[in-house]
């Protein structure tokens, strides 16, 4: 391999820095039109009336939608529970109830205010524990009657559940030497992509629809549109365009159906840009978290059962919560051996926005809680922390929590990596402590297709329903095409994410851009070499077997000089009428698990699991309650690193995002109003609070992955709350169990008064 495992500079690079790549934002058409939404501001309430008929006669205007202007249809992936606007009553401050389409976005903005709607407001409920009581206001009082799929497990506010089973956890309790029981809050934070949502419409004919737009899922925002619109998939089409940000923020529908129904009505095209505040009002963000742990250990520090009960707020409408859930049951197991589990995730919806997938969804919420817990429980029966893991942890040949076998388990090697990197064991000083905290994560799996052209000069194109999200993945599947055909990559040209043109692809999401789509590009590759030797073949009067590829030629094996360009090559197989043309498809194969176990899963197991371990030195300041990061380590089991330096990227990227959800960041609610509508009263960390980080690639090949490699992109953002707790912890001698660990939180607790 000449490519793989290279440093190569992104694909893409050259369009992003000099500003050529065009953007959802900045896409646009002749005769475009500019909507605009008009958005709840009552977390709760019955509307009353929408009285439109100042809008619709204003000068510029050209299209105005409410519920009764659009088919009565209910949507959502798992649930069947959102309309394009509200119908009756709003669920949550910031749905949408109108849309505007005008000639300018500045006309759009002032017909939108000019919208009169008449409320009753209603009691909101707002605490998803209040949401699980008995005599709680119901979000959907029709929740039985909606379509749901048939392995949802909800009840009420509860929309959707997952459990595992195993052992008899109950007896494990009775007969364990040491139980604790914990409870760990986070707040929601919000992807903060630079970007917002955006979209262009435009109708062809009156029946075939194109929308560009930033989205992350282009087949799946086809599949929603069609449902909603109810035409046939075929006749939409979904071009991606550049995406200034995503990190599972741009998953699911955004103002892509918006977009076409103001264009449909118009009879123009329609571009729907967010602004900052439609963003907090109405975007994605991660879900808040109440977790509560209880573990049983024996004296020697061995964990012999544990149960966990966490509730997620979903927000109005379910969106991705129903399938999250199973997720979050496998973090909170943890990456160890523990005979008897008993664990519950609930999503509960409540008078809120949706939340949904941000980057490791539900990771860094059920990481916290149980890598805290584990930091907690070494120092009561007092363990080293970092002995208490190496006791536990999983390793090569074991079982994970739902029964999946597990290989190439570098666990402690990532454990012991990073804590010799940070130095642990030798003394701090004042004010200063080490944290450590490791974990596991998927890759996830779904199918991904490419097609690979050879052109007649010889380089090649590659086309891969994927898009490419700022991550440089797709930058990796050209590396291993370019090594299936003894090419440079930057004879590789990429065009995806376009449902006419490219073939189907999952997304853009899991950690699985450069696992899937690359071993699709391996096929693809072998099937076109397969058919440039043969032409070769004939060509140079040559058994087939006898040739090799060599940068750019066809050449007999041991007689470099009786070769062929692949330009002549692939001219010849033009002649021919056929040209050079391969398609790969790639489909993860299924992994092993115990049924028995689990109930309402969706996400079983762990494909292709990755582990990592992170370790952080702070130094506290004991009279603000300030911390600061001094050092940063992550041991990252990659499998193969494809391209090592857009690794280190996303490790640390990853990081300064945990950082920022550890130390920083809140979406708070007040009266079921979001507090923070813009950048300015949001807190993100600044380059001052970005830790140095020190990425350590460890490399134990996985048995599925393109040359052995794993997925790469979620892990960096799991650990670092726990991390920069258990280093607070040991820094200062206070424990804050809820996140953002906030300076006041802090200073309260080195006070001697109770955090919260």
């Amino acid at each position: 391999m000449r490519a793989v495992g290279q440093s190569l500079p992104r694909l893409d690079g050259f369009s992003r820095v000099t500003g050529r790549l065009v953007y959802g934002s900045d896409i646009a058409v002749p005769g475009m039109l500019h909507g605009v939404v008009v958005r709840s501001v009552h977390p709760h309430a019955r509307i009353l009336q929408i009285d439109t008929r100042e809008t619709a006669g204003m000068s510029g205007v050209v299209a105005v939608l409410t519920a009764n202007d659009v088919p009565a249809r209910r949507f959502g992936g798992m649930v069947k529970d959102e309309t394009v606007f509200a119908v009756d009553r709003v669920r949550f401050a910031g749905q949408p109830v109108a849309a505007v389409a005008a000639i300018s976005r500045e006309i759009a903005e002032e017909a939108a205010r000019r919208i009169e709607v008449r409320y009753d407001p209603l009691p909101a409920v707002e605490d998803p524990l209040v949401a699980l009581r008995d005599d709680a206001p119901l979000v959907h009082e029709d929740w039985a009657s909606l379509a749901a799929h048939p392995n949802v497990q909800r009840r009420g506010n509860v929309c959707g559940m997952a459990t595992i089973v195993r052992g008899d956890p109950e007896r494990a309790f009775r007969e364990a030497d040491e139980v604790y029981e914990d409870r760990f809050t986070t707040a929601s934070v919000h992807q903060a992509y630079l970007e917002p949502r955006a979209a262009l419409a435009q109708w062809d004919g009156g029946d075939r629809l194109t929308v560009h737009a930033n989205t992350q899922l282009p087949f799946a925002i086809q599949e929603a549109l069609a449902e909603i619109l109810d035409i046939p998939a075929g006749r939409i089409r979904v071009v991606v365009t550049g995406i200034g940000g995503g990190f599972g923020g741009k998953l699911r529908l955004g103002v892509e159906h918006i977009a076409a129904l103001l264009a449909r009505r118009a009879g123009r095209p329609v571009r729907v840009v967010l602004d900052m505040a439609g963003e907090f009002w109405a975007g994605s963000p991660r879900h808040p978290a109440i977790i509560t742990l209880r573990t049983a250990v024996r004296r020697d520090g061995t964990i012999v059962a544990k149960t966990a009960d966490a509730v997620l707020d979903a927000g109005a409408f379910s969106g991705a919560s129903p399938v999250l859930p199973s997720v979050a049951t496998l973090v909170l197991a943890g990456p160890y051996r523990i005979p008897h589990l008993h664990i519950e995730v609930r999503a509960v919806y409540t008078h809120k926005q949706n939340f949904g997938s941000y980057r490791a969804p539900t990771g860094p919420q059920c990481a916290f809680a149980s890598e805290s817990q584990m930091d907690m429980i070494a120092r009561r029966i007092g363990l080293d922390p970092f002995e208490f893991r190496l006791r536990n942890i999983l390793r090569d040949g074991d079982e994970g929590p739902t029964g999946q076998p597990l290989r190439g388990v570098a666990l402690e090697t990532a454990l012991r990596r990073a804590a010799a990197a940070i130095g642990w064991g030798a003394r701090s000083a004042p004010g200063r402590g080490k944290g450590i905290a490791c974990g596991w994560w998927t890759t996830t799996a779904g199918p991904s297709g490419v097609y690979v052209k050879m052109h007649p000069d010889g380089s090649v194109t590659l086309a891969t329903g994927c898009a490419e999200i700022g991550t440089g993945a797709l930058t990796g599947a050209a590396q291993v095409l370019a090594d299936e055909l003894a090419l440079d990559p930057r004879d590789i040209t990429i065009t995806s994410a376009d449902t006419l043109t490219t073939p189907y692809d999952y997304g853009a999401q899991g950690s699985r851009s450069t696992f899937n789509v690359g071993n699709a590009c391996r096929r693809a590759g072998a099937e076109l070499r397969r058919q440039l030797v043969a032409v070769a073949a004939e060509m140079l009067e040559a058994n087939a077997s006898d040739l090799e590829l060599q940068d750019g030629y066809v050449a007999v094996r041991g007689v470099p000089a009786r070769r062929v360009s692949y330009a002549d090559v692939s001219q010849t197989a033009l002649g021919r009428g056929g040209g050079l043309l391969a398609s790969g498809t790639y489909v993860a194969p299924p992994t092993p698990y115990d049924a028995g176990c689990v109930s309402g899963h969706f996400y079983p197991a762990f494909h292709s699991p990755s582990f990592h371990a992170h370790a952080a030195e702070v130094e506290v300041d004991s009279e603000t309650g300030h911390v600061r990061i001094l050092r940063y380590v992550v041991a990252q089991d990659v499998g193969l690193a494809i391209n090592p330096l857009l690794i280190r990227g996303q490790i640390e990227g990853g990081v300064v995002q945990g950082v920022g959800q550890a130390l920083f960041e809140q979406l708070p609610y007040e009266g079921g109003q979001p507090q923070a509508h813009s950048f300015s009263d949001y807190p993100l960390p600044r380059i001052e609070d970005a830790p140095p980080v020190e990425s350590i690639l460890l490399e134990s090949p996985s048995t599925a992955g393109p040359h052995g490699a794993r997925g790469v992109g979620e892990p960096p953002v799991i650990e670092p709350p726990a991390a920069v707790a258990n280093a607070l912890e040991d820094a200062a001698g206070v424990r804050v169990t809820s996140l953002p660990i906030t300076e006041e939180k802090i200073f309260r607790a080195l006070g001697g008064r109770p955090t919260v």
